[in-house]
C-alpha cells in the first residue's frame, strides 16, 4: 500500500492549489492522508474525487463546513499498519510519551500543525510522523510531504520530499 502523507495545505490561503508534484503523488497513492488545515472544502472535494482512498481530519484553521465532514481523529489499518491521524499533538516537549499514552493501540500517528517535518518513535514503538507542509514552509528551508509503503504490518520506504518552487 503506497501512502501519501500531507498536512497544513492551507489552500487557497497559502497557495492557490496543491503543487503539481503532489497531485501526481495523489494519482499514485493507494491511500492519501491529510492531517488537517485544509482551509477550503473545495480541496477536500477534489482530493476525495481523485484519491483511491482518503483519510483526513480537520485542523484548527478549518471552519464548520470541513468540521462537519472530517473527524478530529481518524483511524485505519493499511497493509497491517494501525494508523491514526490527528492535527495537533501539543508542544514538542514530551510529545512521544503523551502520544503513546493517548494512542496505545496505534503503530503510526500522523499529525500536522507545526509545518515542521517530524519522525520519531516513542518507547512503546509508536512512530510519530509530521509531513510538514507542501505549501507553507514557515521556518523550514523547503515545503515538504511524505511518502511511504505499508506492508506486512510495518512502514517501509519512508521518504521526506522537498517541494521546489519553479
Amino acid at each position: 500500500m503506497r501512502l501519501l502523507l500531507m498536512a497544513d495545505t492551507h489552500v487557497p490561503q497559502r497557495a492557490k492549489d496543491l503543487p503539481a508534484v503532489l497531485w501526481d503523488e495523489v494519482d499514485r497513492a493507494d491511500l492519501v492522508v491529510h492531517a488537517g488545515d485544509w482551509v477550503d472544502v473545495g480541496l477536500l472535494d477534489r482530493l476525495e474525487a481523485r484519491s483511491a482512498r482518503l483519510l483526513g481530519v480537520h485542523g484548527n484553521n478549518d471552519g464548520p463546513a470541513l468540521r462537519a465532514r472530517l473527524p478530529e481523529v481518524a483511524r485505519a489499518e493499511v497493509g497491517g499498519v494501525r494508523l491514526a491521524v490527528v492535527h495537533e499533538t501539543g508542544g514538542r516537549q514530551g510529545r512521544e510519551a503523551r502520544c503513546a499514552a493517548a494512542y496505545p493501540d496505534v503503530d503510526v500517528l500522523v499529525f500536522g500543525h507545526s509545518h515542521i517535518p517530524w519522525d520519531t518513535t516513542a518507547d512503546t514503538g509508536l512512530r510519530l510522523l509530521n509531513p510538514g507542509s507542501p505549501t507553507d514552509r514557515r521556518r523550514q528551508p523547503h515545503c515538504t510531504y511524505l511518502t511511504a509503503v505499508a506492508t506486512a504490518g510495518r512502514l517501509a520506504d519512508l521518504v521526506l520530499h522537498e517541494v521546489r518552487r519553479s
